[in-house]
């Protein structure tokens, strides 16, 4: 498969996490439409719901992607950053989505102000793909080996949180980390 037939939403509006979701199960399964229901699931005496954007542009928060996922019989493991990568098994992690700092821009002019993305990565016949909808196509990141060095790159960013994409018996027996490593 080449990145041209990588599934890749690229960014609209404050919609990352929609983007990141459907990157990572790679099909268009969330719209904006089913972000904003799920945030009225999650909060419905709310007048100001707190899992999104005042605006309506999205930026929604972690709630709405656990819930999300869930509803595709899927969890979210938050990663605790004490860990290293290498403690990961990779073959039980569908992918990963991860919060970033991000820069804010009006068109071509960069502001001093760094907001929140979310961004999905995952592998694609045998190659893992760095699938922020900010980027213009899917980035190859290579193996695992590459894998681990990109996400301890990222992580070491001090705001930066990472989740972990896995079936729901995955999470519940733990089978994500490798027993033979898992405090490192």
């Amino acid at each position: 498969m080449s990145e041209g037939e990588v599934f890749h939403e690229k960014q609209r509006l404050e919609l990352c996490a929609i983007h990141a979701l459907n990157n990572v199960l790679q099909e268009r399964v969330f719209t904006k439409e089913t972000a904003d229901d799920i945030c009225k699931r999650l909060a419905p005496q709310c007048v100001v719901n707190p899992h999104r954007s005042v605006l309506g542009t999205g930026n929604y928060d972690v709630n709405v992607i656990m819930a999300a996922l869930q509803s595709r019989e899927l969890a979210a493991v938050w990663w605790d950053k004490r860990r290293t990568v290498q403690s990961l098994c990779m073959s039980k992690v569908q992918g990963f989505i991860l919060n970033v700092p991000s820069r804010v821009s009006l068109g071509i002019v960069s502001l001093p102000l760094r907001r929140r993305h979310w961004l999905a990565v995952r592998q694609v016949n045998g190659q893992y793909y760095n699938l922020d909808s900010k980027l213009k196509s899917p980035v190859c990141i290579g193996g695992e080996a590459e894998l681990r060095t990109f996400l301890s790159e990222q992580l070491s960013q001090d705001v930066a949180e990472m989740l972990l994409v896995v079936r729901r018996d995955v999470e519940e027996d733990g089978s994500w980390l490798n027993a033979d490593n898992p405090k490192k």
